[in-house]
């Protein structure tokens, strides 16, 4: 296991310092500090999401009882995976501060006595995420890995594969990043994201709470009757933020697609003009490349 768990502490910031120095030394690119950690953190999120998602489908697949089957990749890549949430709180402050380094034309170094206070705005701001990531590492780790005691390796490979819909929102977020809403891109990725992310995500546990009243051969009504109250508990719990995210995603493409944003009335004057600009830049921004007057709201999903 302390092997396992040592190559994801090398593996993902491993990639995400190799993915940076590329995007910075590449002559046809040559990013800048911030671009390069933003869409590098992006980059790290999307493979995490498609290994998450292959052993999900592998382990899934490869068992016929859904209680009693096991598979070796289960506990492997929950251990494998653990040192990624861990990095990826960090991954997002990066983004985070780059961003208030842009907004206030300044680099990160020029500032490290702001530093403390963009820490705690990142906490305030990103509060549910941060949680996620650290209820993930806290609790979900040691409950999956040893107080489970092997059984139900099929429901543990179907929730890895609520990943899916995490390669379409890291695009997203660049796509925003680089101000290509308008773009076709955009509007198909939001479509795909939209779709992924309500099958996999908020379907997940009604799917599963329906494979185990087949498996039990109980009505799927009865089913949160009849498991364990920890497991209607824990199943609440990880729901109730997919629905926020989803309430998130569903409100930006209905401004995606409705186009709100051509239908602003333009600023009377030059001065009231200056006035909206400094409105907006008095707002605090979100991480992650996400700006205040964009198109879509903020979605840091992982």
């Amino acid at each position: 296991m302390l092997t396992i768990l040592a190559a994801g502490s090398m593996f993902f910031p491993g990639l995400f310092l190799l993915s940076k120095q590329c995007l910075k030394s590449i002559p046809a690119l040559r990013w800048s500090e911030g671009d390069a950690v933003i869409v590098s953190a992006r980059l790290v999120s999307s493979v995490q999401a498609v290994m998450a998602s292959s052993a999900g489908y592998i382990i899934a697949s490869s068992c016929d009882d859904i209680l009693e089957d096991q598979h070796w990749l289960t506990s492997s890549y929950i251990v494998f995976a653990v040192p990624y949430f861990v990095y990826d709180i960090y991954a997002m402050f990066m983004c985070y501060w780059y961003k208030l380094c842009v907004k206030g034309h300044e680099e990160a170094s020029a500032a490290p006595q702001h530093m403390g206070t963009a820490l705690f705005s990142y906490l305030r701001r990103e509060f549910l995420m941060v949680l996620h990531h650290v209820v993930m590492v806290t609790v979900c780790f040691p409950v999956s890995v040893f107080w489970r005691q092997g059984k139900g390796d099929y429901f543990q490979g179907v929730m890895f594969m609520a990943e899916l819909s995490t390669p379409s929102v890291c695009l997203g977020k660049i796509l925003i990043q680089y101000k290509q809403q308008h773009t076709l891109l955009h509007k198909v990725n939001g479509a795909l994201m939209l779709v992924t992310f309500f099958i996999c995500r908020v379907l997940l546990f009604p799917y599963l709470y329906y494979v185990y009243g087949r498996y039990a051969s109980i009505p799927f009504h009865m089913v949160p009757f009849t498991v364990p109250w920890y497991c209607n508990v824990g199943a609440a719990l990880l729901m109730a933020p997919q629905l926020y995210w989803f309430s998130l995603i569903c409100r930006g493409a209905l401004r995606l697609f409705r186009g709100t944003h051509s239908r602003r009335p333009p600023a009377n004057t030059a001065a009231e003009a200056k006035e909206l600009q400094a409105d907006a830049d008095a707002l605090p921004q979100p991480a992650n490349g996400y700006s205040t007057r964009s198109s879509e709201p903020e979605l840091t999903t992982h």
